[in-house]
């Protein structure tokens, strides 16, 4: 059994096993069967699309280079993430106005979340509207997913605090999209260890949270949460007057850009189905890249990452940067 790294996002160091699988790129020659080590590794999960937009998963260190502030960086680990555990947190909008999206958001997350676990990974659920509630903890069961999934329902409205382990306080909103992500990943991810990703389905309108998209991206960020968009919207549900949506697109983009994820779009030509099979090929198609940042102090600051490709007709989708935080200051 070969040691992978898996890292958090402020530098400190976790680690994890996954053994080498049948078509699984090996361990590099440089990583030790057994590794113990008192440095802190940044850690970059990458995705890669050719000028098509199509995934590349044959790549090779050498071919990605990896600037922090502006100086290169030597690039310590690499390997391609296809087997590595996974753990999904899925947001779902439940606010009025995708009251007639519901049925079909419940049916094809069954069948992503069937196809996408695997024995070690992880998921939990989590509907969004005037507040957010968590309708399934941390489970590697479809089933208990499933049931979760069959609780989601328009939001109520009722204020004050929820009893459930994510509240949100305070009077009744419309839909507290930054609240959730930042419940997500803050309260759920933020201790877990491995690839981190956050599934959002929305329209990507958010009415009433009290914190902004930035905290929520912040939040996310520290946490080295990659988040996913699914951009959909019922136009019936604001007048049905030719607009495509709520025209939250923008904000989610934002989003997921920031983190390294990506914005997928449910239209007449793109189901929810289509939506969820893209994302789980994406998910199995990253590259983890390591390495030991040149500026080692722990001052808090903001680091901007830059991934960049020998190929220059190719693009790296990967978090734009990172907190240099102490460990104990998550």
């Amino acid at each position: 059994m070969r040691t992978l790294l898996l890292l958090g996002l402020s530098g400190a160091l976790l680690c994890a096993q996954a053994p080498p699988k049948n078509g699984q790129a090996p361990v590099p020659e440089d990583l030790p069967a057994a590794i113990s080590v008192d440095v802190d590794v940044v850690n970059i999960l990458a995705s890669v699309r050719d000028k098509r937009g199509g995934l590349v998963a044959n790549l090779e260190k050498n071919d990605f280079t990896v600037l922090e502030d502006g100086k290169e960086q030597a690039i310590k680990y690499f390997t391609r993430e296809t087997d590595l555990p996974l753990t999904i947190g899925l947001l779902v909008d439940v606010s009025g106005s995708q009251r007639n999206l519901i049925g079909i958001e419940r049916s094809a997350a069954t069948q992503f979340f069937s196809k996408v676990l695997r024995k070690k990974d992880e998921a939990f659920l989590i509907s969004f509207g005037e507040e957010s509630e968590l309708l399934q903890d941390y489970t590697s069961s479809v089933r208990l997913l499933e049931e979760g999934l069959n609780q989601l329902r328009v939001s109520s409205g009722v204020s004050g605090l929820h009893p459930g382990p994510v509240p949100t306080a305070g009077q009744p909103r419309g839909t507290v999209l930054y609240d959730a992500v930042y419940l997500a990943a803050s309260e759920k991810l933020r201790s877990e260890v491995g690839r981190k990703v956050i599934v959002l389905i929305t329209d990507g309108v958010d009415q009433g949270s009290k914190l902004t998209r930035s905290q929520a991206i912040e939040a996310a960020q520290k946490a080295d949460a990659v988040i996913y968009s699914i951009d959909y919207s019922d136009p019936s549900a604001y007048g049905g007057f030719g607009f495509g949506g709520g025209g939250g697109e923008g904000e989610l983009r934002r989003m997921s850009d920031e983190t390294g994820g990506h914005v997928y779009k449910v239209d007449r030509k793109h189901t929810l189905d289509e939506v969820f099979q893209e994302l789980q090929d994406e998910m199995r198609s990253q590259y983890a890249i390591g390495y030991t940042p040149t500026n080692d102090v722990k001052d808090g600051s903001y680091r901007k990452l830059d991934v960049r490709l020998a190929d220059k007709t190719m693009k790296a989708q990967a978090r734009k940067g990172y907190y240099a935080i102490k460990p104990d200051s998550r």
